[in-house]
């Protein structure tokens, strides 16, 4: 939670990853945090004949990786003291891993944009890491990232809330990263009123229903003393979120992890869809 100390940034040397710098240097500077930069790397299948001719070929290819890493740290953040993970291995499991053993307390990376069939086949860095890690996630869709302005200092931000007890963690949060950055503050609250079926229409209850939502929110800013403003709308939760971002100007949304622990969530989790909708890097406490 707030204060960021250690930020560990994953690194592929791709193209959103590397227009995801900015943002990981901006974060450091406010919080003067540490950095822990980790490469997972995958074998050379058409190498392994080196592999098995010769038994120190793997630690060769290594301490060679390792090399590139630490290169690309000096490169990239002269003047930061940067601790460089290299390591064979699926991605996801390796930032776990590390997430668990360097005390993380924020993780920052970008998806790389693959489509539904292609994130079902290989799955995604992004929705694992989302899925398994515990600590804080600053991620977003790569093609938002590549080719634009980054959109720093971060100036609007939107926390999006539940009706659950995280919320009051998540508001918190958003409330404290906008004053600390001096940015404005927006909430949104989203209720997904169920469409109407022969058995049951809660068409008739929808303004009740939002009215009920609405001074529920109020009531948890009066609580923490949050003067910002609101919005509670029927939509489904991506696609609400999404378009407030734009209505907003949102650079940063801040919502909480609440994703299912149902079959197949590291794909499907609702928290993905949000993030492959946003127009703006999402920040999941």
């Amino acid at each position: 939670m707030l204060p960021f100390r250690n930020i560990l940034f994953p690194v592929d040397y791709s193209e959103p990853c590397l227009a995801v710098v900015p943002y990981v240097q901006e974060m450091l500077r406010h919080y003067s945090a540490g950095l822990t930069l980790v490469h997972a790397y995958a074998p050379e299948f058409a190498r392994w004949e080196l592999a098995l001719a010769d038994p120190e070929f793997p630690e060769k290819v290594r301490v060679t990786e390792q090399q590139h890493l630490k290169e690309f740290a000096a490169t990239t953040f002269p003047g930061q003291h940067v601790e460089s993970i290299a390591e064979l291995g699926e991605p996801g499991g390796i930032i776990d891993k590390v997430v668990q053993h360097q005390g993380t307390d924020l993780v920052m990376l970008a998806t790389h944009g693959r489509g539904p069939l292609r994130r079902f086949l290989v799955g995604s860095v992004a929705a694992k890491v989302l899925h398994d890690v515990d600590t804080a996630v600053w991620t977003g869709d790569g093609s938002a990232f590549v080719g634009h302005v980054p959109r720093l200092p971060y100036k609007s931000i939107l926390c999006a809330v539940d009706d659950t007890e995280e919320a009051r963690v998540i508001l918190k949060a958003a409330a404290a990263f906008a004053s600390g950055h001096q940015a404005s503050l927006s909430i949104i609250r989203i209720v997904e009123i169920p469409a109407a079926t022969r058995e049951i229409d809660f068409s008739p209850y929808k303004e009740e229903i939002l009215s009920a939502a609405d001074f529920k929110l109020r009531e948890l800013k009066g609580e923490f003393g949050i003067d910002a403003p609101h919005a509670v709308i029927d939509a489904q939760i991506p696609e609400g979120i999404r378009q407030e971002a734009a209505r907003t100007n949102a650079d940063l949304i801040v919502t909480g992890r609440g994703h299912s622990q149902a079959l197949f969530s590291t794909m499907w989790s609702r928290l993905y869809t949000i993030v492959r909708h946003s127009p703006c890097p999402v920040l999941s406490i």
